[in-house]
């Protein structure tokens, strides 16, 4: 789980910003919470709220950023993709920082990132108890130790695996994470005892699920619930229980090779589904008004087309659709019966951007009712951004889990936690309050801008 995020010099980001799932001092909605780790409690939910530009979506990018260079580290020859803060000529030479503190495998771990287009300035990953820490290893090109695994050394006794370890930390590339070559050569193969490097990798590659609106390709359980009659049953009465008109789905197997897409989008499916492990081997795309469950069976990619099912009213028969035929709002359900059907299985943090896009208000709140009722035992988290004022209520979150994100007149982005910032009264109707301003996190303005246009088109 998710216990905290810091983003330092990155898009509409400045300085550095701390978003934190730690609890409040509140003690309304307790099922909210859950301790994952003995000592380290987190919430299960987080949602923030802010006026179109403000640096939403910049947060989930940054997430999702670091879990990109983790996974699939830079291509030899290419720059990092590196982002900063333009609005400042300080901050063009200035390094970025990520920075996670997560809660896996019954530990909590530190792991953090700074660089630039040309090189990881430094990386580092602690693991942290209620009375000390342990640096695991720490990469940093000014310092007096540029490169300290003598942690892993230490855990590792044999020779070879020293020198193995050794020789991974000196050949790591200035453009690539030491997490990454963890990954990419395969040390498990090799050294006995890299348990700490291997829970973040999972926590990385299994845990982390981030959502864009236009993202073509993404992770999910589909093709495991439709290949299962159980779970297939389970798809349909998800799809009907939203009243969508959808009996359930079919699958018709056709040739990934023969679908149109583009080169790069392939490279990347194909990377991604070698890269997962077995129980994650497959995704969803959406191409062309389609909808294809992908999956990679012996090296080979598998694609299946999904057909939606709705029942005649003229005869006792069926009717076959594909998903571009159906409304906005059942397409966009579509993206989230993945997450749900993870969810089901716990141990997932999921960041979606503008959560509420094509949904009604309506079917938004009933969402977000049902995870906290299913997930009261499980340690899932759910962590997305929104337009949609309505879900602002005590009824619904607590005080710890509402925040907004405000750009200055400057274009800097900040984030602000109610519970720390505004702390309203715990039975306040909170959206009429926003919606005004009290809570900043909405547009501003300008009359007078507006004026002279009026008079230059009179």
């Amino acid at each position: 789980m998710l216990q905290q995020f810091t983003v330092d010099n990155f898009l509409s980001f400045k300085g550095q910003e701390i978003f934190k799932l730690k609890p409040g001092r509140g003690t309304l909605k307790s099922h909210h919470k859950v301790e994952p780790v003995k000592g380290f409690t987190v919430l299960k939910a987080a949602v923030m709220f802010g006026a179109n530009a403000s640096g939403k979506s910049n947060f989930v990018k940054a997430i999702d950023l670091g879990r990109k260079l983790v996974l699939e580290g830079t291509m030899t020859g290419s720059p990092l993709e590196y982002h900063p803060f333009r609005l400042h000529g300080d901050n063009k030479k200035k390094d970025t920082t990520f920075i996670y503190v997560i809660l896996c495998n019954n530990k909590k771990y530190e792991y953090g990132f700074s660089y630039n287009a040309e090189r990881i300035s430094r990386e580092w990953l602690k693991q942290i108890t209620k009375k000390t820490e342990y640096t695991i290893f720490e990469r940093n090109i000014n310092g007096d130790n540029p490169f300290d695994i003598s942690y892993l050394l230490r855990l590792n006794k044999k020779e070879t695996e020293k020198q193995f370890l050794t020789v991974i930390a000196k050949a790591t590339p200035p453009r690539q994470l030491f997490l990454h070559e963890i990954l990419s050569r395969n040390v498990h193969d090799n050294v006995t005892n890299i348990e700490d490097l291997e829970n973040v990798l999972t926590w990385f590659i299994t845990n982390l699920k981030t959502l864009f609106p236009e993202t073509a390709y993404k992770q999910g359980s589909m093709l495991k619930a439709v290949d299962d009659n159980t779970l297939k049953e389970g798809f349909g009465a998800i799809l009907r229980y939203f009243d969508t008109g959808i009996e359930t789905i079919d699958l018709k197997k056709v040739e990934f090779e023969k679908l149109g897409i583009p080169q790069d989008l392939k490279n990347f499916i194909q990377t991604d589904l070698t890269k997962s492990n077995t129980n994650e081997a497959f995704g969803a795309l959406r191409f062309e008004d389609n909808l294809y469950l992908i999956t990679m069976s012996e090296g080979e990619i598998i694609a299946k087309k999904l057909m939606i099912i709705h029942k005649r009213i003229d005869a006792d028969d069926y009717e076959l659709f594909s998903i571009g035929e159906e409304s906005d709002g059942t397409q966009r359900l579509f993206d989230f019966i993945p997450l749900i059907l993870d969810f089901i299985q716990g141990d997932k943090v999921f960041i979606i951007d503008e959560m509420e896009r094509s949904l009604h208000p309506t079917l938004m709140i009933k969402l977000i009712e049902l995870y906290f009722q299913y997930s009261e035992k499980m340690t899932t988290q759910l962590i997305f951004t929104t337009h949609n004022s309505s879900l602002m209520s005590y009824e619904l979150l607590r005080s710890d889990e509402i925040w907004t994100v405000n750009k200055t007149e400057e274009g800097i982005s900040a984030f602000s936690r109610f519970d720390e910032t505004f702390n309203p009264r715990f039975d306040k109707i909170l959206q009429p309050s926003y919606l005004k301003g009290d809570f900043k996190g909405i547009p501003k303005f300008d009359e007078e801008e507006l004026l002279k246009l009026i008079r230059l088109l009179r």
